[in-house]
């Protein structure tokens, strides 16, 4: 029998990579984690971590048995849940969003899951991907509205994924320029074309793709302006402090004084997708919601592909 609590304690572990660390997130002491820690070793007849001086690494048995413990604390979470259901009569649902994706997107989908489900209780907390991927993971929310760039979903590697993924149109990145820029005019612009001109960074995450295509390139970009809000590095490059990369869910509706080109190909995009737990992609309120966010973001990519072009011209 695997005990649930210490399969907790290695999942606490695993996120914080040290049993000191993971101790102070539990409430226990080191030794109470490393006993937790050995006695589910005992009971499965495997190691589940390696013990160094920098701290510890799951093995390979310890990756399968995180992701059953998080498995696990989603079922617990669902069924806690339903309790409260046949106790109240209501759902309650918890969906984390990032910013720019949540304003555009959240609002409607919202409504259509409200106007399907009445007294429906919907929670609803900003987080970025980074966060959000492990909070559906957990079961501590039901959908996550969420993107990447490059590469796979954010997450731990070597192990099964405890999400299910619907994609959604991607949103791809567009130079934005005061509207008095000599380039303003411009079809498309290759990045490389900008190499001289200062920039204003909206996000940690743009930024990074930035400068690896700059390194590619073969310039260093001046960096004027740092935000984690692509609004107010809009209105920076209004002002004139510099020229941007951001992306086009970002640009709706359209900011004043600023012009906006498409990169030339391949064109840089972040990838946009729905995040529920494995195995509630069939839950009536999840399927509701994830299709109103698929409908939403069709119709947003309608209607963008206008306004970048009214923004362009």
């Amino acid at each position: 029998m695997i005990d649930v609590q210490r399969l907790r304690v290695l999942r606490t572990v695993a996120e914080h990579g040290s049993f000191n660390r993971a101790a102070a997130a539990l409430r226990l002491t080191p030794s109470a984690v490393s006993q937790h820690v050995a006695a589910l070793e005992r009971s499965l007849g495997t190691r589940v971590v390696e013990r160094s001086t920098r701290g510890v690494t799951l093995t390979q048995a310890g990756h399968i048995m995180v992701g059953a413990a998080e498995s696990v604390a989603a079922e617990l979470t669902h069924a806690r849940r339903e309790l409260d259901r046949l106790g109240t009569g209501r759902t309650r649902i918890t969906v984390a969003t990032f910013t720019s994706g949540g304003r555009l997107l959240l609002p409607g989908a919202l409504a259509r899951l409200t106007a399907a489900h009445p007294g429906t209780v919907v929670h609803v907390r900003e987080a970025e991907p980074e966060e959000s991927l492990p909070l559906v993971r957990r079961g501590d929310v039901d959908i996550a509205l969420a993107y990447h760039f490059d590469g796979p979903l954010p997450g731990r590697p070597g192990r099964r994924t405890a999400v299910e993924w619907t994609a959604l149109p991607a949103d791809p990145l567009h130079i934005v320029l005061p509207e008095a820029h000599p380039l303003a005019g411009r079809q498309t612009l290759d990045i490389a074309e900008l190499a001289e001109e200062p920039w204003v960074l909206g996000c940690l995450k743009t930024e990074a793709y930035l400068r690896r295509y700059a390194e590619r390139a073969g310039f260093t970009p001046e960096v004027r302006g740092t935000t984690t809000d692509y609004f107010f590095a809009c209105s920076l490059v209004a002002a004139g402090v510099g020229v941007s990369l951001i992306p086009s869910i970002a640009l709706t509706p359209a900011p004043p004084g600023l012009r906006v080109v498409p990169v030339s190909p391949p064109v840089p995009a972040r990838h946009v997708g729905v995040a529920v737990p494995r195995g509630r992609g069939d839950d009536p309120y999840v399927t509701t919601l994830v299709g109103a966010l698929r409908d939403e973001a069709a119709a947003v990519r309608t209607c963008r592909g206008d306004l970048i072009d009214g923004i362009a011209h």
